[in-house]
């Protein structure tokens, strides 16, 4: 019998001795406490001593249904007993189809074609490989750049983060990147004094016409987050700005790619965040809440004209150059499948309206903190927006890691707030009931006092 102590302190003390974490300076750790969880139960995790935390960012937005979910349990174990995985190239299998099935079913109109991958940042390389090989394909060589918006975040691999502009991610590895054409964000909180979120996005749109009028020869395509810029700092916009965005790709005729691996799956309160512009992309990125947050797997849908680009001979060497070993692995499809199921049986969107609601009226008194420069919300994601000046919209110096002291706060009252710089935000898993709701906003209220004294 294994003896070895699972203590906090004791599986903390071994982590460290080996384990490097994820977007972390490992010298935190000397007095931010690591966190050794053993099991998930719903919307709540717990440690190995006993204390529970509810999960108020659904563990990296991946988390839908809750933890150890039993239907998405239950489905995983009988596909473990059939077929874990097998090559994906010359062969198939049926969860890997039925999810193929079922996504083109339930996407935007137009998106026929499915390809997997294993995590956010590889669907955004499909997407982009894929954009500029099927212009290479149908002769346009020359079509080698990408437009993104500035604040924007598409993942942490080179060609990902070649389309992303946050600085924290972006400037150390800046040599190794490739250029993007930056368009201005039509992030609302940027508005000028007066300006609604449709106007800024009528703005951005104009300027976003200028910039394809110069660069639309290079352009391959334009990638967006479609109505919230997450890792951005929740940033947020008008679902205008996505439909003039789509005819502004068709006229100058560039592909849209929507990313939509955080927002995807009933975060901003339809299934897809395009639906709420009525636009489908030329390619939609899936992740995260693909799976309910349970496996690794991603999907780029496209449309069959992108499809038909690569479609000829052997010969004429138009396949597209892209493969992960892990494809459509079959365990993470059957996930998958069961994730959607529970949209199909259960009334999530419209539980999640009522719960989304709740949440806005909780969060509405912060309006008025004088430490608070913006509560915005879209669906099931709200953020408050911390600043040492409220009229003049100044950040706290971020040496002062204010956000860090709602984190250390969250942790010692059972919340799991973890902070985008000095931006609370709140995206719970969606088996939340409306207490619980009220516990991660009371502990954010009490963590954002403590965070602006001083």
């Amino acid at each position: 019998m294994d003896d070895t102590p699972r203590s906090n302190a004791a599986l903390a003390a071994r982590d460290l001795r080996h384990v490097w974490h994820p977007c972390t300076q490992m010298h935190d750790h000397e007095r931010v406490p690591l966190v050794p969880i053993v099991r998930g139960e719903g919307a709540w995790l717990v440690d190995a001593d006993g204390r529970r935390y509810l999960d108020g960012i659904s563990s990296w937005w991946t988390n839908l249904f809750g933890h150890a979910n039993p239907r998405i349990a239950a489905a995983l174990a009988e596909q473990a007993r059939t077929l874990e995985h097998v090559i994906f190239a010359g062969f198939t299998h049926e969860p890997a189809i039925r999810l193929a099935e079922e996504l083109v079913r339930v996407a935007p109109p137009g998106l026929a074609r499915v390809f997997f991958a294993d995590n956010g940042s590889a669907a955004v390389e499909v997407a982009l490989k894929m954009s500029f090989h099927c212009w290479l394909n149908r002769g346009h060589g020359e079509k080698t750049r990408f437009v993104a918006l500035t604040g924007s975040y598409h993942g942490e691999t080179l060609g990902a983060l070649s389309v992303s502009d946050v600085a924290l991610y972006r400037r150390t590895y800046a040599p190794l990147l490739l250029t993007p054409i930056l368009a201005p964000s039509p992030d609302a909180y940027e508005g000028a004094p007066g300006e609604t979120p449709a106007q800024v996005a009528a703005r951005r749109l104009g300027e976003l016409r200028a910039l394809l009028e110069r660069h639309a020869h290079e352009v391959c395509a334009v990638i967006v987050e479609p109505l919230v810029q997450c890792a951005g700092g929740m940033r947020m916009h008008h679902p205008d700005y996505l439909a003039g965005l789509r005819r502004l790709c068709d006229e100058f005729g560039v592909h849209f790619i929507a990313d939509e691996i955080a927002v995807g799956f009933g975060r901003t309160g339809t299934l897809f965040a395009c639906e709420q512009a009525g636009v489908s992309p030329d390619f939609l990125c899936l992740s995260k809440g693909l799976t309910g947050g349970t496996l690794p797997l991603s999907a780029v849908l496209t449309t069959e004209p992108v499809y038909q680009a690569f479609y000829a001979e052997y010969s004429a060497g138009k396949a597209f150059l892209h493969s992960h070993s892990y494809t459509g692995n079959p365990l993470a499809c059957r996930a998958a499948l069961e994730t959607l199921a529970i949209f199909r049986d259960e009334p999530v969107l419209e539980r999640n309206r009522g719960l989304a609601a709740h949440l806005a009226r909780r969060l509405e008194p912060l309006r008025a903190h004088p430490h608070v420069a913006d509560v915005r919300q879209t669906g099931m994601i709200a953020a408050v927006e911390l600043v040492a000046d409220k009229a003049a919209r100044r950040p706290f110096p971020a040496a002062e890691r204010r956000g860090l002291r709602v984190y250390l706060h969250g942790l010692a009252h059972g919340a799991l707030l973890r902070p985008l710089g000095d931006v609370i935000y709140f995206m719970p898993p969606y088996v939340v009931d409306e207490g619980e709701l009220d516990h991660l906003v009371d502990t954010a209220v009490a963590g954002i006092a403590r965070a602006v004294a001083g």
